[in-house]
Order: structure tokens, then sequence, then C-alpha cells
């Protein structure tokens, strides 16, 4: 990272620009010139002490462009600095992970001269992110310009010009060179070894990296279970339901197994990125939340204030009946599958052939596309809704939206297979569905994920090109093509979608690939191209995202901990149905039922041991970390001591010269 230096032909700007910052093209400018002022302006002033540069865009089509479109950098010493107030971990000379701290620098590992290159861009851009949004208010009662943008000591400045639609953006910009390099290191070569987690982390943050993580952690944990199936599908097709029982016990044990060994994996990777021991922030209130001004006994300020009852009867009045409702709705689309599957089968016995063979996918191949679309309807009106329920801070949003999605999710996709197996009991019928199901959703997914938004974003590439050598000519204007290149790109909404593809697939193969195993074969080749489809689409067709600092995987590991014991029900269910087992109960079927029960419950209280038994953090990192709590309590102490002492002298100094 060069700071200080020149990052365009026409010497656009004098700094670094990290961030885009972009108003609406009809904000007043008193406002634009307060906003400066704030973000230019001297800490102890109020301000973020960053710097600013506004850049301007020639006329496009003979219209105007959008004139309030800024980069924002900053000085070292600033971010440096800024490391320290955001809680940055780094690695220390003896090769533990601190807390940074700007008065001991030069004691951390990797911390040469003034610390050039100490601090990645992702990093950089978060630090920058943090200081914006912490701008608040003084004593101003409005934005500048605007006498209904209310504002109040202490609100934030950003969130507020956001909810307001003053500002219409803003987003860290991609560097050209580091983004080649990940690029090629990631998905432009095919190969069969890891992925550069590190070299992601480094560029995108701690919790995309996260995610990729684990989605190469979920891929190679299913070979096993793949290379198994293979042989087993190919040798044993006419046999299925003899030896699914087989399957269904490797399943149990690799389903509970999968995520303990997960929450190690995870736990080394958060504590090599410095992001373990790492303290949350204060969360500050949403940019939506809205309620009437009041005091937080916390942070001491004035605040908007919802009361939480009748946060609770939108929930509970509205939210729930709604749920409920489109799981009704989800429950009779189902049903009228069943019915064309009827027909479809009806026909085919009347007059068996290729054609009426071929329609007897037809309804599983429509209800798999209609299973999309309502689910995608469903993300939007979940969405609203837990937007409407106005929750104070973005964690709780996420809590309650990831909830109603999962339940309305598993529901739909996963209620007629249950019903395949549990009441007509009929596994041709099952392993039919689930093989249509999953192949649809996968290349519905990749249509959606990767050609579409490819094509999209390839037709926005030409035509700003092809604009901005219409206005400039033969004149190279790096930065303002970068820019106006990535200010029209999709934003990149964070990593839910593809941590529910993910929480949808590992339940597709713990609950019911016993009778179909090819299904881990398949979601192992989807999750391969997803590797390269969601690298493709974070390095060139979504917004660089800021950096997410995260530990875990967050409530998504709670969501795939409770389909692994929705797994172990189902598996055993499905061991109870099994021709085997019955055969050994000929006259007690009540007996046979009891004795799978508790087979279920022993299985259940053995992944319950395993998961209190294997500690979710290696002991070597545990080690580390107490060492690291012992040398703070040890240096807290020493601080201590030298504060006691130097009061006694004072103390003494004084008494002798009243003497």
């Amino acid at each position: 990272m060069q700071l200080g230096l020149s990052v365009s032909d026409s010497d656009v700007s004098s700094f670094t620009p990290l961030v885009v910052l972009e108003l609406a093209d009809d904000t007043k400018a008193e406002a634009i010139t307060w906003l400066l002022n704030r973000i230019r302006g001297k800490q102890q002033n109020g301000g973020a002490e960053l710097l600013v540069d506004q850049l301007l865009f020639p006329a496009q089509d003979g219209q105007k462009s959008n004139p309030n479109v800024f980069v924002v950098g900053s000085t070292l010493q600033r971010l440096l600095k800024g490391a320290e107030d955001v809680g940055l971990f780094k690695e220390f000379q003896d090769g533990t992970m601190r807390g940074f701290t700007y008065a001991n620098r030069e004691s951390f590992k990797d911390f040469y001269g003034d610390g050039e290159g100490f601090l990645s861009d992702a990093e950089c851009q978060y630090i920058i992110k943090h200081e914006l949004d912490t701008l608040r208010a003084k004593n101003e009662e409005h934005v500048p310009g605007y006498p209904k943008v209310k504002l109040y000591p202490g609100k934030s400045v950003v969130r507020r010009l956001q909810s307001k639609g003053v500002l219409v953006q803003y987003f860290p910009l991609h560097n050209k060179e580091d983004l080649k390099r990940l690029s090629f290191s990631w998905y432009k070569k095919i190969k069969l070894y890891f992925q550069p987690l590190d070299d992601i982390r480094h560029y995108f943050g701690e919790g995309l990296a996260l995610y990729f993580g684990f989605l190469e952690y979920f891929t190679f944990a299913l070979v096993p279970m793949a290379l198994i199936g293979i042989p087993y599908y190919l040798f044993d097709w006419e046999n299925y339901d003899k030896y699914y029982v087989l399957f269904a016990v490797f399943n149990l044990v690799w389903s509970t197994v999968f995520l303990e060994v997960w929450k190690r994996c995870s736990a080394m990777l958060a504590y090599g990125w410095g992001t373990l021991s790492r303290k949350k922030a204060f969360e500050e209130p949403r940019a939506g939340f809205h309620g009437a001004l009041g005091f937080n006994p916390i942070t001491g300020r004035e605040e908007p204030v919802y009361p939480s009852s009748k946060r609770q009867l939108r929930i509970y009045l509205v939210s729930v009946p709604f749920v409920l409702l489109c799981l009704y709705l989800s429950f009779y689309v189902m049903m009228v599958y069943f019915d064309m599957e009827n027909w479809a089968i009806s026909i085919y016995n009347e007059n068996p052939n290729v054609a009426t063979g071929i329609l007897l996918f037809v309804p599983s191949i429509i209800y798999a596309v209609v299973i999309e679309i309502m689910n995608l309807l469903y993300r939007y009106a979940a969405e609203f809704l837990t937007n409407w329920e106005n929750h104070r801070l973005e964690s709780s949003f996420q809590n309650h939206l990831v909830l109603k999605v999962l339940v309305f999710n598993f529901v739909n996709c996963f209620a007629s297979l249950f019903y395949i197996a549990f009441v007509m009991q009929d596994m041709v019928l099952l392993r039919q569905s689930l093989a249509t199901l999953l192949i649809t959703s996968q290349i519905l997914n990749q249509v959606m994920e990767a050609f579409l938004p490819y094509w999209l974003q390839r037709r926005r590439n030409k035509k700003v090109h092809k604009r901005m050598r219409r206005m400039m000519g033969d004149k190279e204007l790096p930065l303002l093509e970068q820019v106006q290149l990535e200010t029209e790109m999709n934003t990149y909404l964070g990593t839910f979608d593809d941590y529910l593809e993910q929480f949808l697939l590992f339940g597709y193969v713990s609950l019911f690939s016993c009778v179909y195993p090819l299904a881990a074969v398949l979601v192992v080749l989807n999750n391969i191209t997803e590797v390269y489809s969601d690298a493709f689409k974070m390095c060139h067709v979504f917004k660089r995202p800021f950096s997410e600092p995260a530990a875990n995987i967050g409530v998504w590991q709670l969501a795939f901990e409770t389909m692994s014991i929705i797994a172990v029900v189902t598996n055993c269910a499905l061991i109870g149905l099994s021709s085997q087992v019955k055969a050994y109960f000929p006259e007690s079927e009540t007996e046979m039922i009891l004795i799978v029960v508790a087979i279920e419950h022993v299985l259940l209280a053995f992944k319950f041991i395993l998961a209190f038994v294997i500690p979710d953090v290696p002991k070597h990192i545990q080690v580390k970390l107490a060492k690291l709590e012992f040398d703070s309590l040890e240096a807290l102490k020493k601080r201590v001591k030298v504060g006691q002492s130097l009061r006694n002298t004072l103390q003494s100094a004084l008494s002798r010269q009243e003497d």
C-alpha cells in the first residue's frame, strides 16, 4: 500500500483512495460542506481526521453526471492509531496474537520502519469505515440544508444520512494489483489443493474467509461419503432397500463428527487471524432503527428508543401468523405436487414407453422450480417483515431473519421428502424426488448465481468502457473509470444466501442420502463449481465488501447443529423402516419402534457427550490464550504498582514540603 503517492495519471487525488462515498446528486451544498469538514476535522474536535477528495466525472451522453462522488483515504499514522481504536489483533514478536497498541507498535511482528505494509487494505478500509460510522453529531439539531433530517448529540452522522437517502452508498475500492494476484491463485487455474484462505482474509476480511473455509471443509468432508456412495450406487442399485441401513449408520456418525471437527478448524483459523480472542465491539443502532428519543443508560447518550412490547406484538401478531400462512401454502403446493405425481404414474402405467417414462420426472422438476421461486419470494417478505419489526441491533435483525428463513426453507424443501419417506413409505419415489430436487436446484443456483450475474456485469462493463472512451478519448483516467465501474456494480449483501445454500445441501445429504448415495457426489461437484463461481463473483461482479471481523460462522453453527440432530432422528426412523430390521420383529411392530427410539436416544446422548468431550478450541491454542491473559494481568499489576509507587512518592514529597 503506497500512501502519499498519486493514484491517477491525471493526479485526481494526492493520496491513495481506499473508500468511495457517493451522495445523492441533488444534495444541498451546505450539507456537503458540513460533512466534508467533519470527515477532515481533528479528532479532538469531533472529526474523523481523514483525507477526502471529490471526483469530477465528465457529462455522460449529454447528461450531467453525479458531482457528489468522493474518495476517502488516510495517513499511515492515523490508520495505525485507528487500528488500536477498533481493537485489531496482530502477531506479536513472541508469536502470540495481541491487541495492537500504537505505543508498542515496534514490538509487533512485521512492523518495520514507519509501518508501511503492516496493515492490509481490508484492515485499512475497515478502520476508515469505523471512523466514518462513529462520526457523531455535536450540537446540530438537523443536517445543514435539511431541516427535516433531525440530529441529536451522539447520533451517527453517516447512519442518519443513509437512512434518509442523502448518502447513496459508500464502499471500499478494489486494489487492482492485489486483486489480480488473488484471482490467479484462487480461481484462474484449475487445482486440487486448498484455497488461499490467508490471501482471501487479507483482501476481503475474516468473515468472508471463514465462509470459504467452511465451504472447502464441507466439500472435503463429503469426499468419504462420495467415495462410498459411488460403488454403492453402481453395484447395489437394485438392493438399496436391503442395504441402506449401513449407509444410514455412516450418516449418523458423519453428521456428528463433521461439525465438531469444524469448530476446532474455525478456532485455529480465527486465532491465526487474530479474531478468536478479540473483544466484540459495542453495537451501534441499525441505520433503519427508529423511535422516540430517550436516554441510553449504557452509553449515556440520547438515542431513539422503541418499546420492546411493541416489537413483540409485531412479531407474535403479524410475523408469526404470516410465517404460518406461508407454511400452509407450502404444504398446499406439496399436495398439488403429489396429485401431479399420481397423474404421471397413472399415465405411465397405462402406456409404458420412453415418453411416459420421461413424464414421470416432470412433476418433480416443476416442483423443484416452484420451491426455488417460493424460497426467493419468501426471502423478500421475510426481510420486509424483519425490518418492520424495528430491531435496534444488526445482530438481532439477522437472528430473526435467519430464523424466519430457515423455518420456511426447511419445510418448503424437505416436507415432501419426509411425507414420501414416512407417510407413503415409498423409497423408490423418495430416491427419484431427492435426485430431481438436488439436480434441478443446483442447475438453477448455478444459472442465477454464476452465469446471470457474470453476463449482466459484463454488459455493464462494456457500456462503461465505451462511455468513458467516448467522453475522454485517448486520455487515461484509471481512477475515474474504476470508480465508475465499481459504483455500478451490484452490492454484496453478505454470506447469508451462501450459508443458506450450504445448509440446505447439508440437509439433503445428512437426512436422506442413505436412499440416494449419489447425493454426496452431486453436492461435492456443486461445491467445487461453487468455489470458482463465488470467487469470480467476489472479484469481478460485486463491489468489494467491507471487512467483517469474525471468530466463527455465528448463528449458522447452531443451524447446522440443529440439522444434524434432525438427521439422527431421521436416519434412525429410516433404519426402522428397512426390511432387514422389520424381519427381526415380524409380530411386534411396537417393540421395534421402542427399540429404534431407544437407539435414537442413545445416539443423541452420544452426540452431546462427544460435543462436550471434544474441546471447541485446540489445547495448544487454549495455552496461548491463557498465557496472553496471564501476561495482561501481570502487566496490569505492574502498572498498578507503578501508579501506587508514584502516589506514595508524591505524598512523601508533599509531606516534606508541609514540614
